[in-house]
C-alpha cells in the first residue's frame, strides 16, 4: 500500500508531499492540470526511465520518494535475494541530478534500475491505456484462468520440474553435439595417445637421459682425464697421495712439540682422508667406465623421440607431455563412455518429462474445469457495464510444447454484439471495451490473488451515467481487500472515493506549478460540481454533487 509520495523539482511540480492510505481513492482535476505529471513521477520511482527534460529546474536534482507498506506483500524473500535491506515500511527513493546521472535507493540501499522497474511492478500496478493491450496477450488471458483456478502451487511444482526437464535437456544436446565432435576426433586421439603411451615418461627422464648420453658419447675424454687424475694421486715417486703422506710424517714429529703444531696435524691429517677417499673413487670410477656403443645408441634413440614428440606437442618438458597424455585419456575415455551417458540422460529426460506431464496435464484440466464459471461472471459483469449483448468463447487447447505456464494454448475470442463472429479481441474490441473488460478482469483476479496498489489512469473515457456509475462500484468494491486509485474525468466515480484528492495548477511569479490536496467534504461538493456543471456552481448541480456523495 502506498502511504505516502513526495516529488521534487520535477516538471511543474516544485515541493509535493502527500499523504495516502488504504481504501478508494479518487483523484481529478482539469485537463492539463497535472495528474499526468503525478503519474509520470510515480513511475519514475518504480523504474520508469528518466531524461533531463523532467527536471523543473536543470541546475538542481530531483528526488521522487515513495513510502510503502509491505508487510502483506511477501517480499521479503525478494529483499534477500537481491541483498536489500527488508523493512515493513520501505521507502523507494529515485534521484536524478542535473548531469543526467540517475541513482535508485530501497531503504538508502543503492540498485540497478532493472531490479527496480521488478519491485515496482509488485509495489503498485499503474493500469493504462497501453497497460489495456494486455489483456489481448495470451499469457494475461492464462493468468486469469489459473487465478481463478487457484494453480499456484501446481504453476510452481510444474516450473521447479521444467527447470530440471530444460537444465537436463541441455545436458543431453550438449552430449550429442560432444558426440559428433569426439566420434570424428576419437581415432586421432587415440593415435596421439598411444604414441604417448609407448614411450616411458616420468618427471625428470630428459635430464637423465641427457647425462647419460654426455657420458658415453664423451667416454674416452673421460678414461683419458680419470688416467691422469689417477696418476697425479697415485704416482710413488711425486703422486699427490705420497707427498701427502710425508707430509703428515712431518706433522706428526711436530704435534709433539706444541699444541699449535698438534692443530696443524689434524688438519693435514683430514686432509689426507679426504684426498684419499677422492684417490679411490676416481681410481672405482676408472675401472667402471668403458665404451658402450650399443648403449649411448639406445639412448640417443629414447632422447629423439621424446625430442620428435616435444616438437609435435609443442611443449619443452616431459612434463607438459605427461599433462598431455593425461588429457588424451580423458577425451578417448569420454568418447568410449559417451554412449552410456547419453543413454542414461535419455532415460531421466524420460522420468522427468512423465513428471512433468502429469503437472501440465492437471493444469489443462483445472484450466478447463473453471472456463464456464468465468466465461459468466465475465458476461454478467459487462452486460451491467454496458455491452448487453457481450460474449466470450474461451477454450484451452493442449499442445507438446513446454512453456513456462503449462503446455496449453487458450482461445480466448469475443464478440460485443449478437450476430457478429467470434474474434481475438485485438480485432473485434474498441478501446472503451477493452477499458471494461480490464476492469472487470482485474477484479476478479483481485478475488484470488495479492494484487498490489491498483492505480486506474482514465479506465472511464468514453463512458458515462449508469454504465460510469457501475464502474465506481466495481473499483470500491475492490477497494475494500486493497488500495485502488482512480485518475478519473467524471462526478459518478469521484463521488465513490473515500478519498478525494485534487490535482491543481497555481502561479507564483513567473512560473505555474502543479499542487495537490485532499477534499475536504465541503470541497467535494463544490469539486463534483464543477465537474457535472462548469464553473457557474448551479444550484442544481450542488443538489447532485451532493446527492452523489450521499
Amino acid at each position: 500500500m502506498l502511504i505516502n509520495l513526495s516529488i521534487k523539482n520535477y516538471a511543474l511540480i516544485d515541493n509535493l508531499n502527500v499523504n495516502f492510505t488504504r481504501g478508494f481513492t479518487t483523484i481529478t482535476g482539469e485537463t492539463g492540470a497535472g495528474k499526468s505529471i503525478l503519474l509520470g513521477g510515480l513511475s519514475l520511482v518504480l523504474g520508469k526511465r528518466a531524461d533531463m527534460t523532467s527536471l523543473k529546474d536543470k541546475g538542481s536534482r530531483c528526488v521522487i520518494e515513495a513510502i510503502f507498506d509491505i508487510k502483506n506483500y511477501n517480499l521479503e524473500s525478494f529483499f534477500s535475494k537481491h541483498d536489500l535491506e527488508y523493512d515493513s515500511n520501505t521507502i523507494v527513493r529515485r534521484e536524478i541530478h542535473p548531469g543526467g546521472k540517475s541513482r535508485a535507493f530501497v531503504n538508502d540501499s543503492p540498485l540497478t534500475l532493472d531490479i527496480l522497474t521488478q519491485l515496482g511492478k509488485r509495489l503498485v500496478d499503474i493500469h493504462s491505456q497501453h497497460q489495456t493491450l494486455q489483456l489481448t496477450e495470451h499469457d494475461f488471458q492464462l493468468k486469469l484462468i489459473d487465478a481463478f483456478a487457484d494453480n499456484t502451487k501446481i504453476l510452481n511444482s510444474y516450473n521447479t520440474k521444467l527447470a530440471k526437464y530444460k537444465a537436463t535437456l541441455q545436458e543431453f544436446d550438449e552430449l550429442i553435439e560432444f558426440q559428433k565432435n569426439a566420434n570424428k576426433e576419437h581415432d586421432y586421439n587415440t593415435f596421439l595417445l598411444n604414441e604417448l603411451d609407448a614411450v616411458y615418461l616420468e618427471d625428470g627422464l630428459q635430464e637423465k637421459l641427457e647425462d647419460q648420453y654426455q657420458q658415453l658419447n664423451n667416454v674416452e675424454a673421460v678414461l683419458e682425464n680419470l688416467s691422469k687424475g689417477n696418476h697425479l694421486l697415485r704416482d710413488e715417486q711425486m703422486g699427490i697421495v705420497s707427498l701427502l703422506q710425508e707430509l703428515k710424517l712431518i706433522s706428526g714429529k711436530l704435534s709433539v712439540i706444541g699444541s699449535k703444531f698438534a692443530n696443524l696435524k689434524e688438519r693435514i691429517d683430514s686432509v689426507f682422508i679426504e684426498l684419499k677417499d677422492i684417490a679411490e673413487e676416481i681410481q672405482i670410477l676408472q675401472e667402471s667406465i668403458e665404451p658402450d656403443p650399443g648403449k649411448l645408441e639406445e639412448i640417443n634413440t629414447k632422447l629423439q623421440v621424446i625430442y620428435d614428440l616435444q616438437r609435435k606437442h609443442d611443449v619443452s618438458k616431459v612434463s607438459e607431455l605427461i599433462v598431455i597424455r593425461e588429457s588424451l585419456t580423458n577425451k578417448v575415455s569420454a568418447t568410449q563412455n559417451l554412449e552410456d551417458e547419453i543413454q542414461n540422460k535419455r532415460n531421466l529426460l524420460e522420468v522427468q518429462k512423465n513428471e512433468l506431464d502429469k503437472d501440465a496435464n492437471l493444469l489443462s484440466v483445472r484450466r478447463k474445469t473453471v472456463i464456464p464459471e468465468i466465461k459468466e461472471k465475465l458476461e454478467h459483469s459487462l452486460h451491467s457495464l454496458g455491452l448487453p449483448n457481450a460474449t466470450f468463447n474461451i477454450e484451452v487447447i493442449p499442445t507438446e510444447d513446454y512453456k513456462i505456464n503449462g503446455i496449453d494454448t487458450l482461445v480466448f475470442l469475443f464478440s460485443a454484439n449478437k450476430g457478429s463472429d467470434y474474434n481475438t479481441l485485438k480485432k473485434v474490441a474498441s478501446g472503451g471495451e477493452l477499458s471494461r473488460i480490464m476492469l472487470v478482469i482485474k477484479s476478479i483476479l483481485a478475488r484470488y490473488e495479492q494484487l498490489p496498489t491498483l492505480m486506474f489512469d482514465e479506465i472511464d473515457s468514453g463512458v458515462s451515467g449508469e454504465i460510469s456509475n457501475r464502474m465506481g462500484d466495481i473499483m470500491q468494491e475492490m477497494s475494500r481487500n486493497m488500495q485502488v486509485f482512480s485518475i478519473t474525468h467524471l462526478p459518478q466515480i469521484a463521488s465513490k472515493g473515500d478519498h478525494h484528492f485534487k490535482v491543481f495548477k497555481t502561479d507564483k511569479g513567473d512560473s505555474t506549478q502543479t499542487q495537490m490536496k485532499e477534499l475536504l467534504e465541503d470541497e467535494r461538493v463544490f469539486e463534483l460540481a464543477e465537474m457535472l456543471g462548469g464553473k457557474s456552481l448551479s444550484e442544481s448541480a450542488l443538489a447532485h454533487a451532493r446527492e452523489l456523495l450521499n
